[in-house]
């Protein structure tokens, strides 16, 4: 209850006042408006942020508008929601925290620096809706060609996607590599299939397997090599921080050093997720069995899965 004024000092009169009125009880203050501040939209992953993260995420969300803009120039409604790796990302809206692990991996991968992880994504909207590349996962390849050179089967023991690229699996180099637009979009189209099974709420990236057996000294032709480069230059700036393991497997001796090269031109974070496997189901087995169960891992690699196809 609200205390009553203190009492003031009586008038100066030289005769007696008046009777006054009794004073009327003072009316109660009104009860405290409490506003309602709608809470950051979380999930399992963005409890992971850190202060610094959020900080980032949310002065990087600010201008989405601007990255549409820029990224969508000539279209009649550039603020339009987008398809991105199966996350609606709208502009005008912050209540989906999917959309919120995503740009923190742009953030990640430009060490927080806002302005260059907003390049990052502008460059990756505008390649993605000039490339079509949600739409490789739905293309059909010729099975006589890219059956047995890549699959996405399985998952970790947290519930990540594996895929595998099986590079001895076709070793007629200009079936895969000599139509190189064809074979780029169904390396993006493997990449895509790994990603619908990603629901950036509890996982937000994926492991490869990358197998050699079979690979030769003449393997590789300038196809393949230019494939390659491209891949690794499209991974890289369209899709960062979406690796969460890599292991070579079957890997050839006269290959290891070359991996070894990997460690001055990469990231250190990016190397330790790097692992070179010898051959053969149990050795292969002894490291992969420690993230992924058994169940999982097709019997080639040292599990008890059936064949990947």
């Amino acid at each position: 209850m609200t205390a009553n004024p203190p009492p003031t000092a009586a008038p100066e009169i030289s005769e007696v006042a008046p009777a006054q009125e009794a004073p009327k009880p003072l009316e109660e203050a009104p009860a405290e408006v409490k506003l309602t501040v709608e809470e950051e939209p979380q999930n399992d992953l963005t409890r992971k942020f850190t202060e610094a993260e959020w900080a980032k995420v949310k002065e990087l969300r600010t201008t989405l508008p601007l990255i549409f803009e820029e990224a969508f120039k000539g279209k009649e409604n550039p603020q339009a929601p987008v398809d991105l790796w199966g996350v609606n990302v709208d502009p005008a809206r912050v209540d989906d925290a999917r959309v919120s692990v995503i740009l923190v991996k742009f953030l990640r991968a430009r060490n927080l620096n806002v302005e260059e992880a907003g390049k990052m994504l502008t460059s990756t909207l505008k390649w993605r809706e000039e490339y079509k590349a949600a739409e490789t996962a739905d293309e059909e390849f010729p099975q006589d060609v890219f059956g047995g050179i890549g699959f996405v089967a399985g998952r970790d023991k947290e519930g990540r996607p594996i895929t595998y690229n099986v590079y001895g699996g076709n070793k007629d180099l200009k079936a895969v590599f000599g139509d190189f637009d064809r074979f780029m979009r169904w390396r993006v189209g493997l990449m895509e299939k790994g990603l619908k099974l990603i629901d950036f709420e509890t996982v937000d990236s994926m492991v490869q397997v990358h197998d050699y057996e079979g690979v030769g000294m003449g393997s590789r032709d300038a196809n393949s090599k230019r494939a390659a480069s491209e891949a690794t230059k499209i991974f890289g700036d369209y899709y960062p921080e979406l690796l969460h393991k890599k292991f070579f497997v079957n890997v050839p001796i006269f290959m290891t050093w070359i991996f070894w090269l990997f460690k001055a031109i990469v990231p250190a974070a990016t190397f330790g997720k790097l692992q070179v496997v010898g051959t053969g189901p149990s050795t292969i087995g002894k490291e992969m069995l420690k993230i992924v169960d058994k169940d999982q891992l097709p019997k080639k690699y040292g599990g008890e899965a059936e064949a990947l196809q």
